[in-house]
């Protein structure tokens, strides 16, 4: 037999019979007490409002940039069964500015790939423990990859997935990273700000219709998440090169 929702006149009955037992049992301690008043919403205000509007964006974010990674296969479409280093190093091999020659300025991440094989020291081996989880929502995990830029104190994070039996980079950010989080669909990364007390705060976000995660937060706040501030952007942003991370 289905069931029937009350009455409204039923709901009401019940409705006063709870607030009159509330209001009985809050006698016992002294009655309602009002918290004070409310402070009045007030909407946002807009500025120069006969602007005419941006035709094309102030910064290249890269938001959307991806990139297959031609020299790495994927065993049975299994990003679990690809070596972490062989990924670093197909990324070395592809852009010789940073990573090789005297003036590279990440010589030393190349030099020490040759730690990261099972006869070499795993505590000088610039790659980071590698994370599966699924970023993007198809029931397969993806990859996301840190290693260290040496010389220096830069950790690149890359996201990698599995498309049409190819190794795809999703996402890549480097900079001077305190630490990284991995939150639903989400990567956030954290990184110490030139300001005392307060940290950078950056979460890329898997976004279906571009394939690729996007820069959906940018924001710069107190080190104990206390409160928030203006964001002044200090760090590399994701489309800079290593390089010229390294310079600021």
């Amino acid at each position: 037999m289905p069931l029937r929702r009350p009455s409204r006149a039923l709901r009401t009955l019940g409705a006063v019979t709870l607030l009159a037992a509330a209001t009985a049992a809050c006698g016992d301690t002294g009655g309602l007490r009002g918290a004070g008043a409310t402070p009045t919403a007030i909407s946002p205000a807009r500025l120069w409002p006969d602007l005419p509007p941006a035709s094309s964006p102030a910064f290249d974010f890269d938001e959307a940039e991806t990139e297959v990674v031609k020299g790495v296969n994927v065993p049975d479409d299994d990003i679990r069964r690809v070596d972490p280093a062989a990924i670093v190093r197909e990324e070395i091999a592809g852009s010789p500015d940073d990573y090789a020659g005297a003036k590279a300025p990440y010589r030393q991440t190349t030099a020490r790939m040759a730690d990261c094989g099972s006869a070499g020291d795993r505590a000088r081996c610039p790659v980071l423990k590698p994370y599966y989880r699924d970023l993007t929502g198809d029931g397969r995990d993806d990859l996301t990859l840190g290693f260290r830029l040496l010389p220096g104190t830069l950790t690149a994070v890359r996201v990698y997935t599995v498309e049409k039996h190819r190794l795809v980079r999703v996402m890549h950010y480097e900079d001077a990273v305190s630490a990284v989080e991995l939150a639903g669909r989400s990567v956030i990364v954290r990184s110490p700000s030139d300001v005392a007390g307060y940290e950078y705060r950056l979460q890329w976000t898997w976004d279906a219709e571009q394939n690729a995660l996007l820069l959906t937060h940018d924001e710069m706040l107190r080190s104990d998440g206390r409160k928030h501030a203006p964001h002044t952007p200090h760090s590399p942003r994701p489309s800079q090169s290593p390089s010229s991370a390294a310079s600021r």
